[in-house]
């Protein structure tokens, strides 16, 4: 097997390993590095999932990178920008010839004699393997699963002689003009499709167990948009991401404050779109406070316009089993259709599909505990970036990405060799590692690590708690050890 040597293996070619490649590149000049990436091309999500419509769920502004301006008008963005967009970064700082495309990681060890990382990685067109030894290594790979999403277990759907799509693999080219099409789901994937499909389809339900949190924001930003024609574009964007940031963290803290204020204005907003005589307690009112699960944001009203126009209709109940020609539905109605949309979530795969050791005895993740929500407790060299619940994924990944750099010249200019957070003698208390109720968290907890209920160990959920925590507070502290002694 062929050997080569990288100071960091950065695994993911999406907005995180992008970013980590950037701030590598800034920050840390005189390492070298490469991106692992499984798919042919890069942008990661946004270059995996095609369906009618996709589109950001969260502003661009704080959804962009913190060194590279978004310049779209539109706020809220279709995935083509975002994927030409990350490209851009890319190919702006000379990142592309660091990617090794249809590559993927097949397992990771890290040698405690070498005090090095010990990648297999296979190239998917040959099969062939080869060995990256690594300082450090760095997982943009992101939380789900690739291959598959999830689609829960339907009584009958072999019996539907019509087509029945998951949105992470939709068919390139798929005509469904005229159909009448059921989307199964009302979270951000579901109000997502159903505005662009009923765009040509004959007519679209969408079919739901129980309603989500849906607010209308205008696709572009007019006062952003006003900022940035008369002031320098990286000043305009960078007053015009704290603003944003700073009314997310206020209405995520409202909402977790005044639950009710922010649920009747949320009503109101529907009511608005939809009229009086509409219900929308039966099919917008959600049976959760606000913020326990991701909020759907829809552009310029699309999804209620369609709804509005006809084109669209939502049915709050729960299936029976598929039949020839649709759904039976408990209640004992029958939704007929030529297509059946599962947009029913994800298969969490938290850091991938690797398989991580430590001197080849497997590291289980779901027993180790989370580090200032980028490392875990036992695993040296190690980062990872996940990001936020409440807020754009980007604005921690940059964050981690920079933290990173930190971590690693701190340990050159002292000569270690390794560093790893170690949990307390007295142990610490175990919390969820995602408070949040959506599906796709509740089904994988399991296999997530652990988090406690004190800092560092604690997510913050926050920008600016964990802006002060991983830009301007030491890398030192009580709980990560570093060493110039190779790890025993």
């Amino acid at each position: 097997m062929k050997t080569k040597q990288v100071n960091v293996l950065i695994i993911g070619a999406g907005i995180s390993g992008i970013g980590a490649a950037y701030h590598l590149q800034k920050h840390c000049p005189n390492k070298s590095y490469t991106v692992i990436e499984a798919r042919g091309s890069l942008g990661g999500t946004w270059d995996l999932f095609r369906y009618p419509g996709i589109r950001s769920d969260s502003d661009m502004f704080t959804f962009g990178f913190n060194f590279k301006p978004w310049r779209s008008p539109k706020a809220i963005s279709p995935g083509a920008d975002i994927r030409t967009y990350i490209a851009e970064a890319a190919s702006e700082n000379a990142i592309n010839k660091h990617i090794l495309f249809e590559h993927k990681v097949i397992s990771a060890n890290w040698d405690s004699t070498s005090a090095k990382w010990h990648t297999e990685v296979q190239n998917l067109q040959t099969g062939k393997c080869c060995q990256y030894i690594s300082g450090f290594f760095f997982s943009g790979a992101g939380y789900y699963n690739y291959n598959e999403g999830y689609t829960p277990d339907f009584k009958g759907v072999d019996n539907f002689e019509g087509d029945i799509i998951h949105p992470q693999h939709w068919p390139q080219n798929f005509d469904y003009a005229g159909k009448n099409i059921i989307v199964i789901g009302s979270g951000a994937t579901a109000v997502t499709l159903v505005p662009a499909l009923a765009a040509t389809a004959k007519h679209v339900t969408m079919l739901q167990r129980s309603p989500s949190y849906i607010a209308s924001r205008p696709e572009q930003d007019v006062f952003a948009n006003v900022m940035r024609r008369y002031l320098p574009p990286n000043l305009a964007y960078s007053l015009i991401r704290w603003i944003k940031i700073l009314q997310g963290m206020f209405m995520y803290s409202l909402s977790r404050r005044r639950p009710e204020k922010v649920k009747k204005v949320i009503r109101q907003g529907v009511i608005d779109e939809l009229g009086e005589d509409y219900p929308v307690d039966v099919h917008f009112k959600p049976n959760y406070q606000p913020w326990d699960q991701r909020a759907c944001l829809v552009p310029d009203g699309d999804l209620f316009n369609a709804i509005k126009n006809g084109f669209a209709s939502v049915v709050t109940a729960h299936i029976d089993k598929f039949t020839k020609t649709g759904l039976t539905l408990k209640s004992g109605k029958v939704l007929s259709a030529d297509i059946i949309v599962t947009a029913t979530g994800l298969k969490l795969d938290i850091l991938g599909s690797y398989q991580l050791s430590i001197d080849h005895k497997p590291f289980k993740v779901a027993d180790s505990y989370c580090y200032k929500g980028m490392m875990l407790s036992g695993l040296p060299n190690f980062a990872f970036s996940m990001g936020y619940t409440n807020a754009s994924w980007t604005l921690k990944s940059d964050l981690v990405g920079q933290y990173v750099c930190r971590l690693i010249n701190h340990m050159d200019k002292h000569q270690h060799q390794y560093c790893q957070p170690v949990l307390p003698v007295s142990g610490i208390e175990a919390v969820p590692f995602i408070e949040f109720t959506s599906g796709y968290i509740a089904r994988a907890l399991d296999k997530m690590p652990k988090q406690g209920r004190e800092k560092p160990w604690r997510l913050n959920q926050n920008y600016i708690l964990d802006r002060i925590s991983l830009s301007y507070s030491s890398v030192v502290d009580n709980i990560i050890i570093f060493s110039s002694n190779k790890p025993k």
